[in-house]
């Protein structure tokens, strides 16, 4: 009896060591994967610092281009104010005109004669008048029109280089985690982080706006574009994808929010995508992000 109970002892003494080294080994070889998780959550945050103050700069622009266009609304105002003033100057001649073309028909002798010249030279100074202000009128508005122009472009083009500079940062930060997602196990079960895929996915949306918005010319413009190329496919690559929504018929059952503003240029019952807020994200075939955009509705 006691030699059972002794080797009893001695079997579950020996599955407890064999526990204890599993444990140990697995221990091991968690240990490189942890570290390079740390590495690259530290990679990450300064990479999102990087987003940040790119995102800060891009609001810049923007407002410097309402800034530009808020000018160009004053610059229209006083030009219609110009025009206004003018068109009162020429009216009040007119009237003069007609005033002294009476007086001449009541009372024709030869004093009138030099009442016709002042007549004429009114109706002369006044032509000429007209003429020197709406050729001044026309070289400033061309000056201004030149200005704001050149200060668009320069806009755009600063513009341009940020948003290459963004989607080199997206495009190394899917880099990272298509590396990291390789190296994690196919019968690991945790559930996938997707704040960087929808950001990406909404940075995408806006820059092709922009784009779309731009002069073919534009200096940067096709090496922005190719970058956005990129960024799709490497998208793509991770098990990304948004279904191509812009100028598709809107159908109430779509899972989606949806702004409806009326057009009277559309057929009534005709419903319209025309603008997305927030693209429709999928991941691995499954919607991951309900898209956010305004249906153009006829009437």
């Amino acid at each position: 009896m006691k030699y059972k109970l002794s080797f009893g002892i001695i079997i579950i003494f020996s599955f407890s060591v064999f526990a204890q080294m599993a444990k140990l080994d697995e221990t091991k070889e968690l240990k490189p994967l942890i570290q390079k998780i740390v590495q690259l959550q530290s990679e990450n945050n300064k990479l999102k610092s990087e987003i940040s103050s790119i995102n800060s700069k891009v609001a810049t622009v923007n407002q410097k281009l309402e800034t530009l266009d808020q000018k160009v609304q004053s610059n229209a105002s006083d030009i219609k104010k110009t025009n206004s003033e003018l068109k009162g100057r020429i009216a009040n001649s007119e009237t003069t005109t007609n005033q002294k073309f009476t007086q001449v028909d009541n009372s024709l002798s030869k004093n009138s004669l030099w009442s016709i010249i002042g007549i004429l030279g009114a109706i002369i100074v006044s032509g000429l008048v007209y003429w020197l202000v709406s050729k001044r009128q026309t070289n400033d508005k061309t000056i201004v029109e030149a200005q704001i122009s050149k200060t668009k472009k320069t806009l755009e083009e600063e513009g341009i280089k940020l948003d290459t500079k963004l989607t080199e940062v997206l495009e190394t930060q899917l880099k990272l985690v298509q590396e990291e997602r390789a190296k994690v196990p196919a019968n690991k079960s945790d559930e996938v982080d997707h704040s960087l895929a929808l950001k990406v996915a909404d940075e995408i949306v806006r820059i092709n706006k922009n784009l779309s918005n731009m002069d073919a010319n534009t200096k940067g413009l096709k090496q922005l574009s190719a970058s956005v190329k990129r960024i799709e496919d490497n998208f793509a690559a991770n098990g990304y994808d948004m279904p191509e929504l812009l100028n598709k018929p809107f159908d109430p059952r779509m899972k989606m929010i949806a702004n409806m503003v009326e057009d009277e240029n559309l057929e009534k019952g005709i419903e319209i995508i025309t603008k997305i807020i927030k693209p429709q994200v999928n991941y691995k075939g499954v919607q991951i992000q309900s898209a956010q955009v305004e249906v153009s509705v006829g009437q």
